[in-house]
């Protein structure tokens, strides 16, 4: 008798389940506004110039394919703290701060999932009500229970700050809080810099564990910018675990690039921390991947590439607003209703609010492609396939 005899089919990924059937699909005209990609006009995802450049200089000076650190190459880990917290920041002088290179943003959740499992196996992760749908499964994975917290109020299609803090206020102490650094995923939406206070002073008071997926820097308001809600979590003596990912600011989508940072109470708990940390990554894929590491700290350590690649991600980022006025507009144009709601939101995705039937609907109907509750990548939009999806949308709005 097989020993897989009678497993049951898992469902696909509700994202990438999503592009396989797109892929499938054998009808002309279909528009994918799934997964989370930028593309040019063309429809295609470049390679950047700088990401180009920085590869054929590592080619020229290649000698070797060994093994990085565990924790990763200490040439991409100092550029990549100065990014994410920025240059000089006094929480990193003080030695407080500690970074793994890890595979993507998706690697550095898993291993803040294990770390968080290892040092607290009874803690709950308490998520945003809606959030990334992969974000439970990796938690799960590790062993770890989640709960949720209010994020959208979808009467108004705000941002519900008022049950988000209450729930937070009745979290139990030691419990690890998911937040989005910006460009919420699915929604859009992000915190006030005073409601990133108000977060901030609940989760001092209440003892509880940030744990922040920066997916998306440098694509909300600037690199820079959009890390204000994770330095508003930094106080003395505070504690929080950083993940971030550079497949959409460096568009290294499939060279897994990321990193977790370890922000520590003390100088002597990072450096615990931190070997916490290297037994759950050798456990799990035991070093990183070297080639988008490698790029990264090339452009990010270099002057030139550095001032062309922040021009890189501001055309990428203003591309992607200009988008959204398309959108917006096209669905005017098309008869829907009025969605001027969508310039309240930042990033790559806009949430149409549709109902899981309208979604079906625009599959399976007019072969337009998105995310549950009509998360749309407005990233993705062309001039080419932005009036089908909006005709489409309207149509299957209009009932």
């Amino acid at each position: 008798m097989s020993i897989f005899a009678g497993l049951t089919p898992m469902l696909p990924d509700p994202i990438l389940g999503l592009t396989e059937e797109y892929n499938r699909d054998p009808r002309p005209g279909k528009v994918s506004l799934a997964a989370g990609v930028f593309v040019d006009e063309t429809g295609i995802t470049p390679v950047l110039d700088t990401v180009a450049e920085a590869e054929a200089r590592i080619l020229a000076a290649q000698t070797t394919k060994l093994y990085k650190p565990v924790a990763g190459d200490p040439a991409y880990l100092r550029p990549v703290r100065d990014l994410v917290f920025g240059a000089g920041n006094g929480t990193v002088a003080e030695g407080r701060v500690e970074t793994l290179h890890t595979p993507g943003g998706t690697g550095a959740l898993r291993v803040a999932a294990d770390l968080v499992y290892r040092i607290r196996p009874g803690a709950t992760v308490w998520l945003s009500t809606p959030t990334w749908p992969n974000h439970p499964q990796v938690f799960a994975a590790a062993g770890l229970q989640t709960a949720s917290y209010p994020y959208l109020d979808a009467s108004t299609a705000t941002l519900d700050a008022v049950g988000m803090l209450a729930a937070l206020r009745a979290a139990p102490a030691g419990d690890a809080v998911l937040l989005h650094a910006c460009c919420h995923n699915p929604t859009g939406i992000d915190p006030t810099p005073e409601l990133w206070r108000q977060i901030g002073d609940v989760i001092a008071e209440r003892g509880l564990l940030p744990l922040v997926d920066f997916a998306y820097q440098g694509f909300g308001d600037g690199l820079e910018a959009d890390a204000h809600g994770l330095l508003e979590l930094i106080r003395p003596g505070s504690e929080l675990l950083v993940a971030s990912s550079f497949s959409k600011n460096f568009s290294l989508y499939d060279e897994r690039v990321g990193a977790l940072s370890l922000v520590a109470a003390t100088r002597e708990d990072a450096v615990t921390l931190l070997s916490h940390a290297r037994v759950a990554v050798r456990a799990n894929y035991s070093s990183p991947p070297a080639h988008g590491g490698e790029v990264v700290a090339t452009i990010l350590s270099d002057a030139g590439l550095r001032t062309r690649w922040i021009a890189e991600v501001t055309a990428m980022r203003q591309r992607i607003s200009g988008n959204r006025q398309l959108f917006v507009d096209g669905l005017r144009d098309a008869g829907a209703p009025d969605f001027s709601r969508l310039f309240q939101q930042k990033g790559m995705f806009s949430l149409l609010g549709m109902s899981a039937d309208q979604v079906r609907r625009l599959k399976e109907d007019h072969a337009v492609y998105v995310v549950g509750g009509g998360r749309v990548n407005v990233a993705g939009i062309t001039q080419s396939n932005l009036e089908p999806a909006c005709r489409a949308i309207a149509a299957v709005l209009a009932g």
